[in-house]
C-alpha cells in the first residue's frame, strides 16, 4: 500500500523532460509500477475489461457462488482434487436442475 500512496510523488524520484522546440522543462515523478496501483494500471485495466466484455455474449448474467462449510474447506486443503471435483460436479447438477424449472429462470 505505501508504494501506491507514494506513486508519482517526489519519495519515488523523478526526472525532467526539456521540449527541443520550446525549452519547456517539465518534471515527471516516477510511478509505483505496481499492478494494484489505479495510476499506473488504470490504462491496462481499462483495456483488459473491455476485451472481456467483448467475449460476452448478449443475454443476462448471473453470478452463483458456491462454498463449502470450514470444516469441509479444511478437508479439501488436504485433497484439492478429490474434493473439488465432488463441488464442481454437486453445482453443475444443482444448476442444471434449477434451469430445468422455467419458472426459476423468469
Amino acid at each position: 500500500m505505501s508504494a501506491i500512496e507514494l506513486c508519482r510523488t517526489a519519495e519515488l524520484g523523478g526526472h525532467s523532460e526539456v521540449c527541443s522546440k520550446c525549452g519547456l522543462v517539465r518534471f515527471a515523478y516516477n510511478s509505483c509500477r505496481n499492478r494494484h496501483c489505479p495510476k499506473c494500471q488504470g490504462q491496462a485495466r481499462a483495456e483488459w475489461l473491455a476485451a472481456r466484455q467483448a467475449e460476452l455474449l448478449p443475454v443476462p448474467y448471473f453470478h452463483v457462488v458456491f462454498t463449502l462449510p470450514a470444516p469441509v474447506a479444511e478437508i479439501a486443503f488436504q485433497n484439492k482434487q478429490a474434493v473439488y471435483a465432488i463441488l464442481f460436479r454437486t453445482a453443475a447438477e444443482t444448476l442444471r436442475a434449477i434451469a430445468a424449472v422455467r419458472k426459476r429462470m423468469a
